[in-house]
């Protein structure tokens, strides 16, 4: 009997653990999470945003006081999984934002990004954008095979955000967790490494200073440049943004 069983892998090397990384870009460098070096600058920065709106999806924050968050930034800077790294600009080297690698599977070669907190100066530049390109390269090049980003449903800027960058809608998984005491169903969208090549490439041509003019206006959209590797659109939105 001729069963289908799934496509027998050659490839069965085992990719790292992140670990004391540090990713460098034109515009911004990630490294791993230290309350000792991130504290001030991070918290002034998050302090900015004065409705709290960052925090509304996250099961932490928003924080109260530099205290509060002080507690919260050392139970998580020496976290294997989330693996916490610090987003700083380059030009000033200023902390603005946090992000993580999480359910970290390296025997199936799978890693999610997650807990993605961006500071108002971080928000819808080019610097978050190569903040995530960073952080997708890095997996992608250690031999990881599939990057998933999940967020909640009712978060449609992530939502836009998810397509913009490349991935692909999955599906929505009801009642999937409880955040701060509510119901969270979980939109689910990936990169594959089969993808990878070609969606590089569109990151390199965005991020490339030939598509930005003396104001720093984009000349090409990365949404437009990726949507043609889209195969499985969002429902939710009426356009890849």
């Amino acid at each position: 009997m001729n069963r289908k069983l799934g496509e027998m892998l050659i490839n069965q090397h085992i990719p790292p653990l992140p670990d004391n990384l540090e990713l460098k870009g034109l515009h911004v460098s990630l490294t791993s999470t230290s309350s000792n070096h991130h504290l001030e600058k991070l918290y002034d920065e998050y302090s900015k945003d004065l409705n709290g709106s960052i925090w509304d999806y996250m099961k932490d924050g928003p924080f109260s006081n530099k205290q509060i968050f002080k507690e919260w930034l050392e139970s998580i800077e020496s976290k294997k999984d989330p693996y916490y790294l610090t987003i700083s600009r380059v030009e000033d080297d200023t902390p603005c934002g946090l992000a993580s690698y999480m359910r970290i599977k390296p025997q199936d070669r799978c890693i999610e990004v997650g807990n993605i907190s961006y500071a108002p100066s971080l928000q819808n530049s080019i610097h978050a954008t190569e903040a995530m390109f960073l952080m997708m390269d890095w997996a992608f090049s250690n031999g990881y095979r599939r990057y998933e980003w999940k967020c909640n449903s009712l978060n449609k800027k992530s939502r836009k955000a998810a397509q913009r960058l490349g991935f692909n809608f999955e599906g929505i998984f009801l009642q999937h967790m409880i955040v701060k005491g509510r119901n969270r169903d979980t939109a689910w969208f990936s990169i594959i490494d089969k993808n990878w090549f070609d969606l590089k490439k569109c990151f390199e041509t965005y991020l490339n200073a030939k598509n930005f003019d003396m104001n720093g206006n984009q000349r090409d959209s990365l949404s437009r440049l990726t949507k043609k590797l889209i195969t499985k659109v969002d429902p939710s939105l009426q356009t890849v943004v």
